[in-house]
């Protein structure tokens, strides 16, 4: 393929991405400086402009300090191939090199790309040996960008999720280690990977994976190379349930996300095949096609975790598969999932816990586990999210045999039916049983709360309003910073290689966005302690300690507060302002910052995602000793708040305990 003589092309999204900035930033930049580079191509409503322009433009003003990392200025590069396969060959071909070293893996047979492309690969190669990384980090940075752009045409499994899905498969197979591991839809490999970083290190490992689209096999095996290159790994590409590459299979360990919805996966021409031993798959339950493929491939004591959708549980068209699987004793779980957990994100999926068909199983009771309820909202307003946190504690409780909220244990021979219907809001009571221990215990919390409300408020109801003088000066940012009076730093881009999610272990940093302000520890990013002085040792973090103050940088979800659990790595939108003691005091600082005009006189206001300008903020100049007495009332008023939070939680406990004894009868007096 001949090299192409068009410029490499970005959009004003992508030069904001390569500036670290907001969009409307750019915008403003295009405005207000007459020598900004001219669109190249695209319509004025989504211009775009030659990548080379627009990096000699941001050098020359100035801001390509500001440049996020060489990956961001690589991306547009590879975006720039355009078509989806080209690009994912790429990067898978530069995953296998990387996990060499750079070097050509043996017994790896490159892909047919270009040799613009080889070019462009070996660009790549040399960016990760600057930026010193193994180069899983620079992979899974190029991975997560290219699933970004096809989001609609690809489905992954969240790392949450997968994780999630091992933790079921260990805790049910009772501790023992797992051998073999099978992904028959791997898709990118996000399951295996999960199975990898929970197994690969307790002794012998098989991973096995294969998916029928030769780019989503080849990311799969780069990610499994640079994620557990000494464990024994096999990524196939193949059809699986017409072309079955794994007859004699008898493994530990199956893992799915399979496809949903299919039509053509293969009703006429397998109407014989030997897999269907519960009935044949009507052509609209391609779901319990792939069900009975999975079970095919268990050895005698193998298990199963497979994402279904919840129409499985209940369409008529597989009932009569359903009962056969119930009879068998296979099906050992049913868990529904928040909406929001995976694609589709608007449905809540199922989790189907299957054991192996072979042996002599008897037809024991199925636990129900639902967790559609266990979501909250983060502080940024964005709707609900998914509560990872409450979600495993729910199903691992259900797996102990505890008696837990959402949980039911339902003998087969009450499952069976005219509808066989395996959803799991069907058996599970609309309300966990409430006894006396937890209206004492309610009442109990009540009281704590109710108490420290009190005692938080006296201090604040001896406060009155009194008219401001008129004389009275307030400073910004901006001027404080120039007087040494405090030090301003932003929160950087996270650097993919070196983020951990899931609970947070002793010692670890915890990493702090926007977006997870608010979430569950199991939706917390972290740091190793190793890792973080690393990257704040080469000025790749921004780190706090006690006494800072932290600004939200972004409209929505605007906030100030004064760090008093530092450190804390600070990502993209946040602000941290290190004081002088001797001349301003942090909490004086934050209760001036905090307040919602400042944060809209300091606003962009170009777009529903406007930023805030942190050096335009204001505060009131007042001396020392004035400041410590209005930190003082700030301190109080942040006591406060957080004691009329906890009371508003326990309520609405209190609240529900009540409810449920009422409606089950349980309420004497009155």
């Amino acid at each position: 393929m001949a090299q192409r003589d068009e410029p490499v092309t970005v959009t004003l999204a992508g030069i904001a991405r390569l500036a670290g900035v907001g969009r409307a930033a750019v915008s403003n930049w295009r405005r207000r400086h007459d020598d900004f580079p001219s669109p190249v191509a695209g319509t004025d409503a989504s211009p775009q402009f030659s990548l080379d322009s627009v990096e000699e433009w941001l050098t020359r003003h100035g801001k390509g300090d500001a440049v996020t990392s060489g990956w961001e200025r690589l991306w547009p590069r590879i975006e720039d191939l355009g078509d989806r396969d080209r690009m994912g060959r790429l990067i898978a071909h530069v995953g296998m090199r990387l996990s060499e070293g750079g070097a050509m893996p043996a017994e790896y047979t490159a892909p047919d790309i270009s040799d613009p492309e080889l070019a462009l690969a070996e660009e790549t190669l040399r960016l990760a040996q600057r930026e010193g990384e193994s180069g899983a980090g620079g992979f899974l940075f190029l991975l997560g960008r290219w699933l970004g752009i096809h989001v609609r045409q690809i489905a992954t499994t969240p790392s949450p999720l997968a994780d999630l899905m091992t933790e079921i498969a260990q805790m049910a197979g009772g501790g023992e280690h797992v051998r073999s591991v099978v992904d028959p839809a791997c898709g990118t490999g996000g399951l295996l990977v999960a199975a990898a970083r929970r197994w690969a290190g307790e002794g012998s490992l098989e991973l096995i994976g294969h998916d029928r689209d030769p780019v989503l096999a080849g990311l799969a095996e780069a990610w499994l190379a640079l994620e557990v290159p000494e464990t024994k790994r096999k990524v196939m590409v193949a059809d699986t349930l017409r072309d079955a590459p794994l007859p004699q299979a008898e493994v530990d360990l199956v893992l799915c996300n399979p496809p949903s919805n299919e039509r053509d996966w293969g009703h006429g021409e397998l109407a014989t095949d030997r897999r269907w031993q519960f009935g044949q798959p009507p052509r609209t339950e391609s779901e319990l096609a792939w069900v009975q493929h999975i079970l095919s491939l268990l050895g005698p004591e193998g298990l199963a975790v497979v994402l279904l959708p919840p129409a499985v549980a209940s369409r008529r068209a597989g009932r009569r598969i359903r009962a056969g699987l119930l009879r068998a004793g296979v099906i050992c779980m049913v868990v529904a999932l928040p909406a929001g957990a995976a694609q589709p994100y608007g449905v809540g999926l199922h989790l189907w816990l299957l054991r192996s068909p072979v042996g002599d199983h008897s037809a024991s009771p199925v636990l129900f586990v639902d967790t559609a309820e266990c979501r909250h909202t983060p502080a940024t307003g964005r709707g609900p999210a998914v509560d990872w946190d409450a979600v495993r504690d729910r199903i691992l409780a259900g797996l102990k045999g505890d008696v837990a909220e959402g949980t039911a244990v339902v003998p087969v021979l009450d499952l069976l039916g005219d509808e066989t219907d395996l959803t799991p809001a069907r058996h599970v009571p609309a309300t966990a049983a409430t006894t006396a221990v937890d209206l004492r215990r309610s009442w109990t919390d009540f009281d704590a709360a109710s108490l420290a409300l009190r005692d938080s408020s006296q201090a604040l109801r001896t406060l009155t309003a009194v008219r401001e003088p008129g004389d009275r000066l307030d400073v910004s940012v901006a001027e404080l910073e120039q007087t040494g009076a405090v030090t301003l730093a932003a929160g950087t881009p996270l650097p993919a290689g070196f983020i951990q999610r899931g609970p947070r272990p002793d010692g670890a940093v915890p990493v702090l966005t926007p977006l997870l302000m608010g979430e569950g520890q199991a939706g917390q990013q972290w740091m190793t302690p190793e890792g973080a002085e690393r990257l704040h040792g080469e000025g790749k973090l921004t780190i706090t300690a006690f006494g800072d103050v932290v600004v939200v940088g972004a409209t929505q979800g605007y906030d100030a507060w004064v760090e008093t659990r530092a450190p804390t790595v600070l990502g993209s939108h946040l602000h941290r302002l290190r004081v002088d003691p001797e001349r301003l005091d942090p909490f004086f600082l934050a209760a001036c910052l905090r307040v919602r005009s400042n944060a809209r006189r300091a606003g962009t206001h170009a777009s529903m995602s406007s930023r805030i300008d942190v050096r335009r903020l204001r505060a009131l100049r007042l001396p020392l000793e004035e400041q410590r007495r209005h930190g003082e009332v700030h301190r109080q008023l942040v006591e406060f708040q957080q004691a009329a939070a906890e009371m508003s939680s326990v309520s609405e406990a209190l609240a529900d305990v009540l409810t449920g004894l009422l409606a089950g009868g349980g309420l004497a007096g009155g």
